[in-house]
């Protein structure tokens, strides 16, 4: 019976299928005899065991030698999750082999480094696709920075923008959380064996010699100081994800806004076979986009996970690292599905400038109020002007009177004919400011080069 949200026929597809792979048991399995065999050939590099006991271990450290049903039998047995593999391995390699393999090690080193062999293939994953919906995003910004539409604070129009610059906001942020990333990687997932307390004991001062040899073949960076209690350094890559998470979260509901259908000004992709409701035949819902912000809310409600895993007691608590075993694949996995998702959104916009014009339109003038502020202030000063405009506003609001008859008939104007700049400046299209070149700069900054 499949049970987990990863499997099951209903959300099975929801999740990356790379990064589900990376997760499994048999690749978690191998990434574990991964790090045993890195630990045997490093100890062997420094003459700590011998170069044929090593040989052998690698040789034998192979997920698909293992008896998995039995692993599972005899890991529930024994209430322990390593002890059961060391002596199948030990088994498979015979004697001599067979009395070097976890020299030195405790099972927390062999997890913690083989989660970071993982979270780097993870990290792969999840970058191609957000890098790839960037990219998208930029092209997509470039052909519109030049859309006016209506910027909107508290759901309310505002001024005049472009569509292009709403993008360049998001590519802006992913582009930071991306670099966030980036950094974070390689000092947040680190190879460690450091022992039972992490003082090095059972191998001496040869011990952290043994670490760092283990850290290069494995292509990661030693943890130095490998105090089992310390998980501030992966919690601080999971506090990354989840502000990626939100960031992309805002961007879904961004295009779930502006696929309303009182908005209509943009839509994801809709294939004839898609289907938004089992009785109202007419749905094109944006479900790529819920998607994603479910996967963003998962995510996020996960991090606090992490976060309170930090606290531990003691020199090692498995009631901590237990919750990191399982939580930390989930958040793998999730993170690799967001910005999967987030690349099949980004692809597939579409926008509606039409629409972006009616909803201009839609305030009978009201949204161009600043711009025809600042073209009053020479005639009457800024504080006069907003004065007059505030109340030929809220009369063009209760009484759905334009806003420029409502500004000629206001007694401060005493009814003259509005200067051409005034009537100007109540033409949405001529007050987005920079929208464009803001919208350009970004894009060629992400990308390191010019657009045509």
């Amino acid at each position: 019976m499949t049970i987990s949200m990863y499997e099951s026929f209903i959300t099975g597809h929801w999740f990356s299928a790379p990064a589900k792979r990376v997760w499994s048991d048999s690749a978690t399995l191998q990434a574990w005899l991964d790090v045993e065999a890195a630990l045997a050939q490093a100890q062997a590099d420094l003459g700590l065991i011998p170069r044929s006991a090593a040989d052998q271990i690698g040789q034998k450290a192979l997920a698909h030698l293992f008896d998995t049903t039995k692993v599972a039998e005899d890991i529930a047995h024994a209430q322990h999750p390593l002890v059961p593999v060391l002596h199948q391995l030990e088994a498979l390699c015979g004697e001599p082999a067979a009395g070097f393999i976890h020299l030195g090690a405790t099972t927390q080193n062999i997890f913690d480094t083989a989660s970071a062999l993982q979270m780097r293939a993870t990290h792969g994953i999840l970058m191609e696709h957000l890098d790839a919906s960037v990219t998208a995003l930029c092209s997509l910004a470039m052909e519109h920075r030049h859309t006016v539409m209506p910027g909107r604070t508290h759901g309310q129009h505002a001024l005049p923008m472009t569509l292009g610059f709403k993008i360049a906001g998001w590519i802006a942020e992913l582009d930071r959380d991306r670099a966030r990333l980036k950094r974070r990687l390689s000092s947040s997932f680190t190879a460690s064996m450091g022992g039972a307390i992490g003082t090095f004991a059972a191998m001496g001062s040869i011990g952290r010699q043994v670490e760092a040899r283990m850290a290069e073949r494995l292509g990661l960076l030693p943890t130095g100081l490998p105090m089992r209690s310390s998980y501030d350094r992966v919690n601080d890559y999971v506090a990354t994800l989840a502000t990626l998470a939100a960031t992309v979260q805002k961007i879904a509901q961004d295009v779930v806004f502006m696929q309303r259908t009182e908005i209509g000004e943009a839509a994801e992709a809709f294939h004839i076979g898609k289907v938004g409701s089992s009785t109202m035949a007419q749905k094109r819902n944006p479900s790529t986009a819920l998607l994603l912000i479910s996967l963003c809310r998962m995510l996020r409600g996960r991090a606090p996970m992490a976060l309170e895993a930090m606290v531990r007691m003691d020199e090692g608590d498995s009631s901590a690292t237990n919750v990191c075993d399982t939580l930390l694949p989930e958040v793998a996995v999730i993170a690799a599905s967001i910005t999967e998702t987030l690349e099949r959104l980004a692809l597939g916009l579409v926008v509606h400038p039409d629409r972006m014009k009616n909803n201009l339109a839609l305030t009978n003038g009201l949204i161009a109020s600043e711009a025809a502020m600042m073209s009053l202030t020479p005639y009457m000063g800024r504080h006069q002007a907003h004065h007059m405009l505030y109340e030929a506003a809220q009369r063009s609001q209760s009484e759905a009177v334009p806003f420029a008859q409502a500004i000629r008939e206001h007694p401060l104007w005493m009814a003259k004919e509005l200067p051409a700049e005034v009537l100007k400046a109540l033409d949405p299209n001529a007050y987005v400011g920079q929208s464009a070149e803001l919208t350009q700069d970004i894009v060629e900054r992400v990308l390191g080069r010019g657009q045509p």
